[in-house]
């Protein structure tokens, strides 16, 4: 995604002034037609809008009108996305393997008693073993024990580990 218009973002909550300003232009977005909303787009993006779908249209400006003014995502975010982006639609562009910090290193066994059974999950380099089948998710085990969907993370007990405050 091309950005166009070069804002130096803010921290939310600095100024409740800009804050109501937002909310303001946010809650404009519902009074515009299509084609207004179509010129906004154009304004704030840089290209042509690409459908009519009015509900499309106001989400994707109301999170560019908000990126503009308290920043977007961060480089890891940003590079986590692309590569998802890739897995996705298959393409092999980036070979780099996507790593979640909340994966504990390689060798590291998970437990986890589920119906009355233990159920021992290997972390792999590239995925998880679980009775010598390979998966790429953590979610994906999951739902292979208990037959239903599940955070993968959520059902291991693993969670997201919090940044040291410097």
């Amino acid at each position: 995604m091309k950005h166009h218009n070069k804002i130096t973002p803010a921290e939310p909550g600095h100024d409740p002034g800009l804050d109501q300003t937002v909310l303001s232009r946010l809650a404009a977005l519902k009074a515009m037609s299509v084609k207004e909303l179509k010129a906004e787009w154009e304004k704030l993006l840089g290209t042509s809008a690409p459908n009519n779908s009015r509900a499309f249209l106001e989400l994707r400006i109301a999170y560019r009108l908000q990126e503009l003014i308290y920043g977007g995502p961060d480089r890891d975010t940003r590079r986590m996305l692309d590569l998802l982006a890739d897995e996705v639609e298959g393409h092999a562009r980036r070979k780099q393997q996507i790593v979640d910090p909340r994966n504990p290193v390689a060798g590291t066994k998970l437990l986890r008693e589920w119906d009355g059974v233990e159920h021992a999950v290997t972390v792999l380099k590239d995925g998880f073993d679980w009775r010598g089948c390979k998966f790429k998710s953590l979610s994906a085990v999951a739902r292979e024990i208990t037959g239903t969907r599940w955070n993968g993370y959520r059902f291991f007990g693993l969670r997201e580990r919090k940044r040291e405050e410097a």
